[in-house]
């Protein structure tokens, strides 16, 4: 199970709606600020993560909790989100270059092949959309709460 820390900002019924702040891993790599995903916080900001999750450890608003998701769904939504829509563009590439192979030649392969791609990437990004669609019903695969945040208490002793 993997766990984030989070924050209780509303409950109702047996639902509590949590928000989870992003961590970030800048600063902990030699890069140090200067890739991509430091690009993009800067650029569009560091928005928190918001669910609605079962309630079913009373928590109530202002609490801080730990969520947990199953590694399984995990890997299964990365390879859906980043395998697939290559696949569909490598597929929809090759698939176009040898329909404009068949039709036009080498002059026609090569628009083939970048119409190819192009349609096969849309293809595979429906294909996402509806499959995410259908994994967030399905409660398996979806955040619980899985403990209330407790402080360490802290024992100091004077000499």
């Amino acid at each position: 199970m993997i766990e984030q820390q989070a924050i209780v900002i509303a409950c109702r019924n047996d639902v509590a709606d949590v928000e989870a702040v992003r961590a970030s891993s800048c600063g902990a790599c030699s890069v140090n600020g200067a890739c991509g995903t430091s690009l993009l916080d800067r650029v569009l900001g560091r928005r928190p993560l918001r669910l609605s999750v079962p309630n079913g450890i009373g928590a109530r608003v202002g609490d801080r909790v730990i969520i947990g998701v199953p590694e399984a769904a995990l890997l299964r939504a990365a390879v859906a989100a980043y395998l697939v829509p290559l696949l569909g563009l490598i597929a929809g590439a090759i698939a176009g270059q040898e329909v404009g192979m068949l039709l036009g030649g080498e002059g026609a392969a090569a628009a083939a092949s970048l119409l190819g791609g192009i349609g096969g990437f849309a293809a595979a990004l429906q294909w996402v959309r509806g499959h995410s669609h259908k994994l967030a019903e399905d409660p398996q695969y979806r955040a619980v709460l899985l403990r209330r945040e407790t402080a360490i208490p802290v024992s100091v002793e004077l000499k």
